[in-house]
């Protein structure tokens, strides 16, 4: 059999592969939807994502046959970011066909890098963080693919554990289906005699997010979930990069803040499910396809929508007053996806140990739709590691066994 190249990400036509890598295996996937190359961009491009002043970071395509197979990054935050309890080392972006050397070569490449940077022990998949995608999917494989959520088809998490991966959390999203008589329904929390006075809810201010909204949600979203496993602080600069996009995409009824007696305690952003007007485009908004997708932005009515950002102040948090807030702004979020016909509100992110954020969404009629989950391995050192101690070569080669 052919050997396996594993080449490092070293120039703009590399960089566009690595983007454009899923979209070309998985391409015909059922629950699969190509994400747009310029999102990808965004997304791992140092110099529009501030994560990357965070870390060290090396990406790896894998060749056979002069064809691509398949891509990996890995990355080590720099000294003073320590995620909660998982590893500063870690890798992301693993995707791959269906062949378990082509997998190995491309993990092996991410370990051998991190190991020559002293990592003892590997998480991911993070791509390219904890704030952004996260973990493998591992179950709902043709469930409604929902934007910025990633899809990995059944084969790569059995290839990865048959490499010595094993589960380290489990991260659940939840289908909520939202009926259209849900509307007319009045405020049940908000509304109770010991909370109308002092619970408020108004819109995000979406024409204005990095005029104060921004600062307010990563207040909340860091206070919020620092002490969860895998955090690390979601900066101002990082949610200022976000707000570009989202000041565009996400409508004004999408955006929530809760405020307890005049102050902001919690906030909610969900985005319309992008890939309902997006995913026959191919990834390609140029040169017709950005057109098409204005258009059909302007008019279509999404059938699903997804809740991309939840912050809530952790003093609140497990007191009758934290869940009296959650609870108002789950019940708000329905009422206005019910008005404007959204009848699927997806969830996510959860980790399957937090019960205070899984008991609310349970109790609204949440079910598990989707999980992902992050693996974590040990890395063995010694002369194995030593031939990668001064970085990656140029090629990489690897002999696939049959």
């Amino acid at each position: 059999m052919a050997r396996i190249e594993i080449l490092p990400v070293d120039g703009p036509f590399r960089f566009a592969t690595f983007c454009r890598l899923p979209r070309l295996l998985y391409a015909g996937a059922e629950g699969f939807a190509p994400p747009l190359d310029i999102e990808r961009w965004s997304v791992f491009a140092h110099k529009l994502n501030p994560h990357y002043k965070l870390v060290e970071e090396r990406k790896f395509l894998a060749r056979r046959d002069g064809q691509w197979v398949g891509r990996v990054m890995a990355q080590i935050y720099k000294p003073g970011v320590t995620p909660v309890g998982a590893s500063n080392a870690q890798f992301g972006a693993l995707d791959a066909i269906d062949d378990i050397e082509v997998v190995r070569a491309l993990t092996q490449a991410a370990e051998d890098w991190l190991r020559a940077r002293g990592a003892e022990r590997i998480n991911g998949p993070f791509s390219p963080s904890v704030n952004k995608e996260c973990g493998l999917l591992v179950d709902g494989f043709d469930a409604t693919p929902m934007f910025f959520m990633p899809w990995h088809p059944p084969y790569l998490s059995r290839h990865i554990e048959a490499l010595g991966y094993e589960k380290a959390q489990d991260l659940l999203s939840y289908r909520l289906e939202i009926s259209s008589d849900e509307s007319d329904k009045p405020a049940r929390i908000s509304t109770r005699r010991e909370w109308r006075d002092r619970l408020k809810l108004r819109p995000l201010n979406m024409k204005a997010l990095k005029q104060g909204e921004t600062a307010l949600m990563a207040e909340l979203f860091n206070d919020g979930w620092s002490g969860n496993w895998g955090f690390v602080p979601f900066t101002k600069e990082e949610f200022d990069s976000d707000a570009d996009a989202l000041q565009y995409l996400v409508p004004e009824d999408f955006g929530i803040v809760v405020e307890l007696d005049g102050v902001p305690q919690s906030f909610a952003i969900a985005l319309p499910n992008l890939n309902e007007i997006l995913a026959d485009l191919d990834g390609r908004l140029f040169p017709f396809g950005w057109a098409r997708a204005f258009k059909r932005f302007r008019s279509h009515q999404f059938k699903s929508a997804r809740l991309l950002l939840l912050g809530t102040r952790k003093t609140l948090q497990r007191s009758a007053t934290g869940g009296a807030i959650f609870l108002s702004l789950v019940e708000e979020m329905r009422r206005r996806h019910a008005k404007i016909r959204i009848p699927h509100l997806e969830a996510g992110w959860v980790l399957e140990s937090n019960a205070d954020m899984r008991r609310p969404i349970e109790m609204f009629g949440g079910k598990v739709d989707k999980i992902h989950r992050i693996y974590e391995k040990r890395l063995a050192v010694g002369g194995e590691a030593m031939r990668m101690r001064d970085g990656v070569t140029a090629t990489q080669l690897q002999d696939a066994t049959s």
